[in-house]
């Protein structure tokens, strides 16, 4: 069976990893191809993740505004590559991709990870995308939660599938000194806790709550430190508020760190204040190095997380609801313990991606069936 990923990479990051991850696990009568739209040269990060993997990967020769022309160079793409199936992530590859998939005769399989509406523009593609799902021949939904969004949208429910995004356990290292230190450069002397949260600096990842609640912590536990990672449009406004708050020396802003998997382990707490999501691949990853978990019972958090066994679930929007669990936590290390090894069992059993891989391949083998075959 020949795949083919579409996507608009930028760089490496959650839906890279579920795609190398998914054509790792797959079995060897499988061979994957991965199509990206060059974005002004920023897909190559990707592509050179995509070589060091063993899989092939290539730029699609136009990008936008020139739409119709990628449709034709992905169309010729999946006939050379003989492609049995065609799977798109993102706005951009839902619109290119089902023409040029219908074009050649094949299955198009939209992954649906959820809509940010971080900006006018973005919720203008967004809008297109909800769209053109109605047209695809299967929506794969990473959480039950963005199946309830897709079906809001207008896609049929006998489309709709829901494979959720998987963890890689292979980032489960042991925390280590070299590691902690290395967290503790970030932000002053003297910390005695560390917090870490990971994400695109944008309005729908909640980072502004963080900060709020944080200062809250730190009127009770004056050594815990923060420390989060990701980059932007709105880091200049959280680097103000961080300075308001009067946070310089106990709240950082890293950026992206390639050795983000290595410093993991070493937190003693992950926190994820999003407003909205699908299903987040770092509280997986969080998850999976045994590090507990607190979450906004939003999108598909409540399906990685079991609230008080595996993690903490707290309201959106609410810092000091927030803060309380991050005290709670940080004092009650044996807890910590274990709510982190419950939580590393938990996504080992339910989210590993030898499973998904097994989903993808019957729903690509379902779509492979003549009209009318019998299974």
């Amino acid at each position: 069976m020949r795949i083919v990923h579409l996507t608009s990479s930028r760089f490496f990051g959650g839906p890279e990893r579920q795609m190398l991850g998914l054509a790792r696990h797959l079995p060897s009568e499988c061979r994957t191809l991965f199509l990206t739209f060059a974005e002004d040269g920023r897909c190559h990060e990707f592509l050179k993740h995509i070589r060091w993997n063993g899989f092939e990967g290539d730029v699609v020769g136009f990008d936008t505004p020139n739409l119709p022309g990628a449709t034709w160079d992905v169309s010729r793409r999946l006939t050379r590559f003989s492609a049995d199936v065609l799977v798109c992530h993102g706005y951009k590859a839902n619109m290119v991709g089902r023409l040029a998939a219908r074009s050649c005769g094949i299955p198009a399989v939209a992954v649906a990870r959820g809509w940010t509406g971080e900006s006018w523009k973005v919720r203008l593609y967004e809008a297109a995308d909800r769209l053109h799902l109605r047209y695809m021949d299967r929506v794969v939904c990473v959480s039950h939660a963005q199946a309830v969004k897709v079906r809001r949208a207008g896609v049929p429910p006998a489309k709709i599938v829901v494979i959720p995004n998987a963890a890689r356990l292979n980032i489960a290292l042991p925390a280590d000194v070299e590691a902690r230190d290395q967290l503790e450069s970030f932000v002053a002397d003297g910390a005695d806790w560390l917090v870490i949260a990971a994400g695109r600096l944008s309005r729908e990842k909640g980072f502004s709550i963080l900060i709020d609640a944080a200062r809250l912590v730190l009127d009770r536990l004056p050594s815990a430190r923060f420390i989060v990672f990701g980059e932007g449009a709105l880091r200049p406004a959280l680097e103000r508020q961080i300075a308001v708050a009067g946070l310089t020396h106990h709240f950082a802003l890293p950026g992206h760190r390639s050795d983000f998997d290595q410093l993991l382990a070493s937190a003693d707490l992950f926190v994820l204040p999003s407003l909205t999501e699908g299903l987040p691949n770092v509280v997986l990853e969080a998850s999976s190095a045994g590090v507990p978990v607190i979450a906004t019972a939003v999108g598909g958090n409540p399906e990685i997380i079991v609230d008080g066994v595996t993690g903490r679930l707290v309201p959106p929007n609410d810092s000091q609801a927030l803060a309380n669990q991050i005290v709670h936590l940080l004092t009650d290390e044996a807890g910590r313990r274990r709510m982190g090894q419950a939580a590393r069992e938990y996504v080992t059993r339910r989210f590993s991606f030898a499973r998904q891989a097994e989903m993808y391949l019957t729903l690509f083998r379902e779509l492979r069936q003549p009209v009318g075959a019998v299974a």
